[in-house]
């Protein structure tokens, strides 16, 4: 798993930064949360590790952006020395999917990423909201601003893919492997032209928060204009 680590203090984040990579894990360390979110809109984490106190923003209001933004689909763990039962109840309600205190004991921390890391894999939301827009997984179905999207099943399963790794660049060739299969007999042509339609019908253009960008001779990603501040 890729884990953003959002800590202030060097040596905790080195600390946790072993500890993960002890466990099998990457990490990108993060000091401040003005650099993690600037970091949000190109990259793709798998669960963010978050100290309460940071000298900008608040764990808290880090958790309430990311959900309002981002969504529920990546685990949240908070990491902190303040072991109150408020502070606990102050991070769960604003959308931490487990809390742990400082000092951190190693085991633990990797044995409770393995249980997010099961319950997000075996539970996927059925819908997710993303700003302007709610995709509906159970019914295939796509609205933009309160209105249904009309979009063929590969359109469908392509914008999904895309919402559900925002800020992840994909080649044409990871694209058309994933939604159309390994065998397909077809050229990567069908992907530019099925980004063109979602461009079109979902307008990701940028007014709506989310751009379809083109990276050229490689592929595409879906950006969150807004990720840059909170």
């Amino acid at each position: 798993m890729l884990i953003a680590i959002v800590e202030d203090d060097p040596i905790q984040a080195e600390m946790l930064a072993l500890t993960l990579n002890s466990g099998g894990h990457s990490s990108k360390v993060f000091h401040t949360s003005v650099a993690f979110f600037a970091m949000l809109k190109e990259t793709h984490f798998d669960l963010l590790l978050l100290d309460w106190n940071l000298p900008d923003y608040s764990g808290g209001m880090i958790i309430k952006w990311v959900r309002e933004n981002i969504g529920w689909q990546i685990p949240i763990m908070v990491a902190t020395s303040i072991d109150d039962e408020k502070n606990v109840v102050a991070a769960l309600k604003a959308g931490a999917d487990d809390y742990l205190v400082k000092p951190i004991k190693p085991l633990e921390i990797l044995a409770r990423i393995e249980v997010l890391a099961r319950r997000f894999k075996s539970i996927a939301p059925l819908v997710l909201h993303l700003g302007s827009y709610e995709i509906d997984t159970s019914q295939r179905l796509i609205r933009k601003s309160g209105s249904e999207v009309e979009l063929t099943q590969k359109e469908f399963d392509l914008a999904l893919y895309l919402f559900q790794h925002p800020g992840k660049l994909f080649s044409r060739m990871n694209l058309l492997e994933k939604i159309w299969g390994l065998n397909v007999e077809i050229d990567t042509r069908t992907v530019d032209t099925h980004i063109s339609r979602l461009r079109k019908k979902l307008s990701l253009n940028g007014h709506l928060q989310w751009q379809l960008t083109s990276v050229y001779g490689y592929g595409y990603r879906l950006e969150n204009m807004m990720l840059v501040t909170p």
